[in-house]
């Protein structure tokens, strides 16, 4: 058994997937599952199922949706109910979550170390993880509330696992996949440094230049800065060529 909850939430088991019944009983799971063991509140489980109008009924709806989880996950995890809230007890059973956490900070650790191969390895597997956009079909309260901090988290992992690639010389096998992550995300600074990176070292100077100053242009139209540290130092280091050997993080370090 496995629950997963980076993309559609679901069980996993026998090689079966349990999608739950309903979009207010997969929010219930997967609210339990991201409290990682500990107790959840009806008051949160009411704001997450209703946001601030819950019906008067919610504290019956809220057990019927224990009741009706219960059976889906079967003897071997126990859904307790601890006074005005739930623990869901699995420690024995691996989530998406779980498994993401423990490769990225792997992967991590990794990098800190110098060992590339395993890092990018690790980071691949972590990445691999996700199924589509986390908690793909619950509440808008649930997925306002919780979504971006797993999403933050792996373009974090999907950053250290292109840096990773390019220290191992990879960076004409990056540059189509950093366009459209640059794309993306116009004003996220590393993506845009780790483009300059790898277009500098593929010999594209003037490319990586006008990146930096369409980056510069994009922060100035919609937040009025300047930019960071990181993508400044990137396009110094591009000018004085020594981006030719140091990584981004390792220009503001």
């Amino acid at each position: 058994m496995e629950f997963r909850i980076l993309g559609p939430v679901h069980i996993l088991a026998d090689g079966r997937e349990d999608s739950l019944s309903g979009t207010k009983q997969r929010t219930m799971f997967a609210a339990l599952v991201l409290a990682g063991g500990r107790a959840v509140s009806d008051e949160h489980l009411g704001r997450m199922l209703w946001d601030t109008n819950p019906p008067g009924t919610a504290g019956a709806q809220i057990h019927t949706y224990a009741s009706r989880i219960r059976r889906r996950v079967g003897s071997e995890v126990a859904l307790v109910r601890i006074r005005s809230g739930y623990r869901l007890l699995a420690e024995r059973v691996p989530s998406d979550l779980g498994r993401f956490a423990e490769l990225s900070q792997g992967g991590l650790n990794a990098l800190r170390e110098q060992r590339f191969e395993a890092a990018a390895e690790r980071l691949r597997e972590a990445l691999g993880c996700w199924h589509g956009e986390a908690l793909a079909d619950v509440t808008d309260h649930l997925a306002q509330a919780e979504r971006p901090q797993l999403e933050e988290a792996r373009l974090e992992a999907l950053e250290a696992r292109i840096e990773v690639d390019l220290i191992l010389g990879r960076h004409r096998q990056l540059i189509s996949e950093l366009t459209g992550l640059v794309s993306q995300h116009p004003m996220r600074e590393r993506f845009r440094a780790l483009l300059m990176t790898a277009l500098y070292r593929s010999e594209r100077q003037a490319e990586a230049m006008s990146l930096y100053l369409d980056g510069r242009r994009i922060l100035a139209d919609e937040l009025g800065v300047e930019p960071g540290r990181l993508l400044a130092r990137t396009y110094e280091a591009i000018l004085s060529g020594e981006v030719r050997t140091a990584m981004p993080h390792q220009l503001v370090n």
